[in-house]
């Protein structure tokens, strides 16, 4: 057989379970909560992997190799600014955040979560944050769409959107009918996929080129510079590079994943799994990356599109049939991130504006048909954006980044650790920082050369206190939901003993009462008094 045969079958193999996973996932989906948020069952083994192949995409197989390819070691500064954010989310934001949003409301969302945690009677916050989840998540799909377009491009010379639609098509049906157990699930083989491929190139690759010393000898002829962290670096480079670390706080397809723990202790043993799992992971594209220079060398007429490096190095490094295992680790990137954000964006439109602008419930076949449809339209919107591709993966990724990182990172933050955050405090702060990204993002020169999701942050951050300070009124119910939250994050317990008396607490905030009871059973038949 031909080598492209081989490459077919093993990517065949890999679409075939990608679907199975999706009917699997179907047949235990039974209303929305199910679709959005797997009845917040997941393991921390699950969300770890998910939250890491939802994240990374694309980008850490074509986007960061094709960087470090070009211009060296100084490219790695992002890596080390998203590992650091990664590592503060998952210590920090997982655990608040898994027991905030099932306190106040129950909450599925992160905008009916903002919502219900200030008491936004107008319900204005929950619409715009869902509406600029729609926005920036178009940016972001389209960003996997292109990836997938110019995969099939460099792997198979095969049209570019050919590739594309064959990408939408497998990864918009196990979204469309598994939902968030079949995208997580899918995610958890994806990220293993991803991990080996990540190993397997440079480890192969540095034995191809003669030795690690060889490998370095090879780029420090092609140029010295490619070695050193700071050649050709600037100040507000490395400040920029660093600032994606930022970016964690506010990306809806990531946090949602803390949001569906069992509970916020197995935030602990995700996070370890979750770093340990990113730092082979860019570690490995990083070795990738040189093995690629020493090979090819800079030579535009072995490797013209450097975000192909990681293909033709498979292609070149192994059998037909295990370069198609490394093709279709791209492939798994690639639809990983795709689905989380199909599926973050319907919830979107679906929960936080459909719902909010009709004041309408819906019951569990018309919520799920819905959301399947706001789905597929999601898919078909960010296809046509990247039809004709006009940027590069990272730079589409970059922008995506920063509109979430500057839009939510910041009022999650205030949401879950500052009890005086006001409705129109983070409502007026996420709006300043989306635009701030947009109109930032399209200036060059000066200041404006730093990347948009710094001063968006910022201006989030102080137009959000500010705004909190003048406009700041004491609520009892807010308060007792803030410290219970606390409370909960830490001592979790047995929380199936107290079901029924954190419904009852829920039940009664929503109405403004006080619970009928002070406190909650503890595991050990104990028990907990409520934040008074």
């Amino acid at each position: 057989m031909s080598d492209t045969t081989w490459q077919i079958i093993t990517m065949g193999v890999y679409f075939l379970i990608m679907i199975g996973i999706g009917v699997w996932a179907y047949r235990r989906t039974t209303d929305v909560d199910d679709y959005m948020l797997g009845g917040r069952q997941l393991n921390p083994v699950v969300a770890a992997l998910s939250a890491g192949a939802s994240d990374m995409s694309g980008w850490l197989l074509m986007g960061l190799p094709g960087a470090l390819y070009v211009s060296g070691l100084v490219e790695f500064w992002i890596a080390i600014g998203l590992t650091v954010g990664a590592w503060l989310n998952w210590k920090f934001v997982a655990p608040r955040l898994r027991s905030y949003t099932e306190v106040s409301n129950n909450s599925i969302t992160v905008p009916s979560f903002l919502d219900s945690r200030l008491r936004d009677s107008t319900h204005a916050l929950r619409i715009i944050a869902g509406l600029i989840i729609l926005f920036y998540f178009t940016f972001y799909v389209s960003s996997g769409m292109v990836a997938g377009g110019t995969f099939f491009e460099g792997a198979f010379n095969v049209d570019y959107r050919i590739g594309m639609v064959v990408i939408a098509a497998i990864t918009l049906f196990y979204t469309l009918v598994g939902g968030f157990l079949a995208v997580s699930y899918t995610d958890v083989v994806q990220g293993g996929m991803m991990m080996l491929a990540l190993i397997m190139v440079p480890v192969v690759g540095i034995t191809h080129v003669g030795g690690f010393d060889s490998m370095l000898d090879t780029v420090r002829e092609v140029d010295p510079n490619l070695l050193s962290p700071f050649a050709g670096a600037t100040a507000v480079g490395l400040i920029s590079a660093l600032a994606w670390g930022l970016g964690y706080f506010g990306q809806p397809h990531i946090i949602v994943r803390f949001m569906a723990l069992r509970n916020p202790k197995e935030a602990v043993s995700a996070r370890r799994i979750g770093i340990g799992w990113m730092l082979l992971a860019v570690i490995g594209a990083l070795g990738t990356a040189f093995v690629g220079i020493a090979i090819y060398q800079h030579d535009s007429g072995q490797l013209a599109n450097p975000e192909q490096v990681f293909i033709v190095l498979g292609q070149l490094l192994f059998h037909p049939l295990i370069a198609g295992f490394m093709l279709a680790a791209i492939l798994a990137a690639i639809m990983s991130t795709v689905s989380s954000q199909l599926l973050v964006s319907s919830s979107a439109l679906i929960e936080d504006v459909y719902m909010t602008f009709t004041n309408r419930k819906l019951d569990a076949k018309k919520g799920m048909l819905l959301s399947r449809i706001a789905v597929a339209g999601i898919a078909f919107l960010a296809a046509a954006l990247a039809w004709t591709p006009n940027d590069t993966i990272l730079g589409l990724v970059a922008f995506a980044w920063a509109g979430f990182g500057a839009s939510f990172g910041p009022t999650i933050l205030l949401a879950l650790f500052w009890r005086k955050l006001t409705g129109f405090g983070a409502l007026s702060g996420m709006a300043m920082g989306a635009v701030t990204v947009a109109v930032w993002g399209n200036i060059d020169g000066g200041i404006f050369n730093f990347y948009e999701i710094l001063p968006g942050f910022v201006v989030n951050l102080v137009v959000a206190i500010v705004i909190s300070q003048l406009t700041y009124k004491p609520n009892a119910i807010i308060e007792r939901e803030f410290d219970m939250a606390a409370e909960l994050s830490k001592d979790w317990s047995n929380h199936a003993k107290y079901e029924a008396e954190m419904a009852e607490y829920r039940r009664a905030n929503s109405d403004g009462y006080e619970p009928r009871s002070a406190t909650l059973r503890t595991e050990d038949g104990g028990e907990m008094e409520l934040p008074k």
